[in-house]
């Protein structure tokens, strides 16, 4: 089998997609979601747009060529400026790189992408790793052919920037390990997958949802008891740990303490504290009937109006478009009101209508507190502030995510304080825990996105319905999760407390 640049974006996330994609029966995938289908779309309509203002000069290659590996060497042979949709091999890589660009004599490769071409904000940007192993693969087979103008590479991304990879430097973070390095571990490791030699596994993370494998993989996790069943432990740790405990129920049956030495323990990265933390939770999964506890006091703020807080963005679109908030008094329910502030279309002007009418609606109940799960909002509403500074100032919204002012339920309480017996901390997971259904058959985020995306097509009122119910439905689970935390801080009276 050849490798392929989409096989090096899949193993990033996961390596046990490209086995599965290569190997396992199709029948056995899940639908795509629309909201996958619609990044799709919008992929495709953005490269359209951007070939369409390629300038003059360019070699344009199809599917209708015929040979596209030959006709893509021929436009190099020829000196074309830019090449776009060529194919290009060597060995056992194949490569449709978007376009490759003439430079002196050779050639390297370009992206065209519809979303940001670095992590992170302003000047501290890096590349994105699943880009890098795509673009590095195309320099590979250009090093091969002989054609490469060296070990970089461009990222032609959503705002029109044209985003230079250089290959050769090092990665971000505690590593001396260059982009070409993390390439070639990758490229090896998809090669060794393909060929069979390497066994992959499945493990359960926050990208699940989105893959065609999701189902399949859920029911290979729960056969074999994976430790990336445990909250927040993921594959990394799970495979330094598996040749001393392999299952959720090895891990609750040991003894913790066995495998602590000083203030280190036996599996590399994970202190004594974490262990602990997790052998806790392996026990929850696998204890019939266990219920949720606090495992430290939990303080939160009285107030007579208590304000549950939840934002809509699309992130490609770069808009927030919707500020929900349910009022509640005196933890009355029959006092709860829903308000939202929704952005009709995705333009600036629209987008600081909807913040400044959501900064108004919480200046206007200073004495209340407000509930939210995450910091998601919070760094939001410092983008929001940085972008329309006439609104409000930076003090004001740190003074709003401040506690007594504002509770990340998330941060400040659930991760620091409580244990549920479910898989991940989510808030869809613990409102579901606590009995709470959404009325929407597909509730997430994503989904959320694409029908936004759907009304700013259609003007679909009926969808923008969709998107405020759900926006509701999630602030009432933040009041679900709430009172259940409470809940149990009545149950275990005598330890934790609120005031």
């Amino acid at each position: 089998m050849q490798i392929t640049a989409s096989q090096l974006y899949d193993h990033v996330s996961c390596p046990h997609r490209v086995s599965l994609d290569a190997f396992a029966d199709p029948a056995t995938r899940d639908v795509v979601s629309p909201f996958v289908r619609m990044l799709w779309e919008r992929g495709s309509a953005f490269e359209r747009k951007v070939v369409d203002a390629l300038p003059a000069g360019t070699a344009l290659i199809g599917d209708g060529d015929g040979d596209r590996i030959a006709a893509t060497l021929a436009a190099m042979d020829a000196g074309a400026p830019i090449i776009q949709g060529g194919r290009i091999a060597a060995d056992d890589l194949l490569g449709d790189p978007d376009l490759l660009i003439r430079v002196g004599s050779r050639y390297i490769p370009a992206d065209i992408k519809s979303g940001r071409g670095e992590e992170g904000d302003g000047t501290d940007g890096t590349p994105k790793a699943h880009y890098v192993v795509q673009v590095a693969l195309y320099v590979d087979v250009l090093e091969r052919l002989g054609r490469s103008a060296g070990r970089f590479a461009e990222i032609w991304d959503v705002r029109g920037e044209r985003v230079r990879y250089e290959l050769t430097e090092a990665r971000a973070g505690r590593t001396d390990e260059t982009w070409w390095q993390l390439y070639e571990g990758c490229r090896d490791a998809v090669r060794a997958a393909l060929a069979k030699q390497v066994e992959t596994r499945g493990a359960l993370a926050a990208a699940c949802g989105l893959c065609h494998w999701h189902t399949v993989c859920r029911v290979e996790l729960e056969a074999a008891g994976d430790l990336t069943l445990i909250p927040s432990l993921g594959r990394a740790l799970r495979d330094r740990m598996a040749p001393t405990i392999v299952t959720l129920a090895e891990f609750a049956e040991s003894d913790p303490e066995a495998l602590v030495s000083g203030k280190k323990t036996v599996f590399p990265g994970l202190g004594p504290d974490r262990l602990r933390l997790f052998h806790a939770r392996a026990k929850l999964l696998t204890q019939p009937g266990a219920t949720a506890f606090l495992r430290a006091p939990v303080e939160l703020p009285v107030r007579a109006v208590e304000l549950f807080f939840d934002i809509e963005a699309d992130p490609m679109r770069d808009v927030v478009y919707l500020h929900g908030f349910i009022e509640r008094r005196d933890r009355d329910p029959a006092s709860e009101t829903f308000t939202g502030f929704y952005a009709d279309e995705p333009t600036m002007e629209h987008e600081r209508e909807a913040f400044a009418d959501a900064i108004a609606y919480m200046q206007e109940r200073p004495d209340s507190v407000i509930f939210y799960y995450s910091k998601y909002e919070r760094t939001m509403y410092r983008k929001l502030q940085a972008k329309y500074p006439d609104v409000c100032g930076a003090a004001e919204i740190e003074a709003l995510f401040t506690t007594p002012r504002s509770v990340d339920l998330y941060f400040d309480i659930v991760t620091r304080a409580t244990e549920w017996p479910t898989r991940n901390h989510s808030i869809k997971t613990l409102a579901k825990y606590l009995g709470f259904a959404w009325r929407d058959s597909d509730p997430s985020g994503a989904a959320s996105i694409e029908w936004y995306h759907r009304w700013v097509e259609t003007g679909d009122r009926a969808v923008r319905q969709r998107i405020l119910d759900y926006n509701e439905d999630d602030c009432r689970a933040t009041i679900v999760l709430l009172d259940g935390i409470r809940a149990l801080a009545r149950a275990q009276a005598d330890d934790p407390f609120i005031s």
